[in-house]
């Protein structure tokens, strides 16, 4: 059990688990995921953590074929009040994995050990539900996007690259 499957556990969450066999020489995690999944790349769901030029982490939650915009994250955090901030940027994988407590490729939203303010793309709604990483490589969690919003205190904003 990871962090993550205890808390939808404990929520009582409407999820399932997908398993699959991740390949090390994957080159896209996400990607990866949705191919053996059998899911279309606009369901499945990464999560990335950023600094903010305030030092403070936060995570977007978005599809695997999108590219994170930064000035639309800053702008997601701090029009909704999660943060305030100007910039943010990828943040460091050290501090990712000691703030997360998961390893890269199996970040989820779910289940880190400190609750950042998160912003889950605007797409997430137009699906019933959205697979997202079940803390560990090969590992996905497929739930309604506005239970996983909830969960997490989270809002919707478009944060991609068009």
């Amino acid at each position: 059990m990871t962090p993550a499957i205890n808390l939808a556990k404990q929520r009582a969450l409407d999820y399932q688990l997908h398993e699959y066999i991740h390949d090390s020489n994957a080159a896209s995690f996400g990607l990866e995921a949705a191919e053996k999944l059998g899911v279309d790349v606009s369901q499945v769901f990464k999560t990335l953590v950023v600094s903010t030029d305030t030092s403070t982490l936060a995570v977007a939650v978005l599809p695997v074929d999108k590219t994170l915009n930064f000035k639309k994250m800053a702008k997601a955090l701090s029009s909704n009040k999660l943060l305030t901030c100007k910039k943010v940027q990828m943040a460091d994988p050290k501090q990712v994995e000691r703030s997360s407590g998961y390893v890269l490729g199996g970040v989820s939203p779910l289940g880190q050990k400190k609750r950042l303010p998160t912003v889950i793309d605007s797409s997430a709604v137009e699906h019933t539900t959205i697979y997202v990483s079940g803390g560990r490589r090969g590992l996905e969690i497929e739930l309604p996007p506005a239970q996983l919003a909830d969960t997490l205190a989270a809002c919707f904003s478009d944060i991609t690259d068009d």
